[in-house]
């Protein structure tokens, strides 16, 4: 069964990243595992908490790509050799990743007490007023002519 897609539209041109990034955002809320939070720390900083009980340093990876976060979890180890009674932690790999907004930057991780923390930097946005000079004159410059200059950039 093929899904529908409004960007299937011929009116529809050059959407196919955003069709991609909404396919990847939905297959991503499917996957529960493992649990993670998401935390405002202040106004410039910002925690994703992870619970890897079970996994090491050592296998788990942290790398930013593109504009995701991706954590990867793979146990180096084996329990072929020992017998449960009942197998209730999870050790299976795992891939999350967190689609991360411009301006964004992943300052490290640290593994705690089988939480694995990674703290993301959210710097204030840039004032993007300017003050443009008024001339008195026939009409605007035309693209051939220079550009009028800004007096006050703030």
């Amino acid at each position: 069964m093929s899904r529908l897609s409004i960007f299937n539209s011929p009116l529809m041109l050059g959407f196919e990243p955003f069709e991609q990034l909404v396919d990847r955002i939905s297959k991503s809320a499917q996957d529960t595992y493992p649990p993670y939070n998401i935390e405002q720390l202040d106004d410039t900083h910002m925690r994703v908490t992870l619970a890897v009980a079970g996994f090491a340093e050592s296998d788990l990876t942290v790398t930013v790509e593109g504009n995701q976060l991706v954590v990867r979890g793979q146990r180096q180890g084996s329990d072929d050799d020992r017998a449960f009674v009942h197998r209730g932690i999870a050790a299976r790999q795992f891939q999350r990743s967190f689609l991360l907004a411009d301006g964004l930057d992943v300052m490290g991780a640290r593994l705690e007490n089988g939480l694995l923390h990674v703290a993301i930097d959210q710097p204030l946005p840039e004032s993007r007023r300017r003050t443009i000079a008024i001339e008195t004159g026939a009409s605007l410059p035309s693209s051939s002519e220079p550009a009028l200059k800004a007096v006050g950039d703030e």
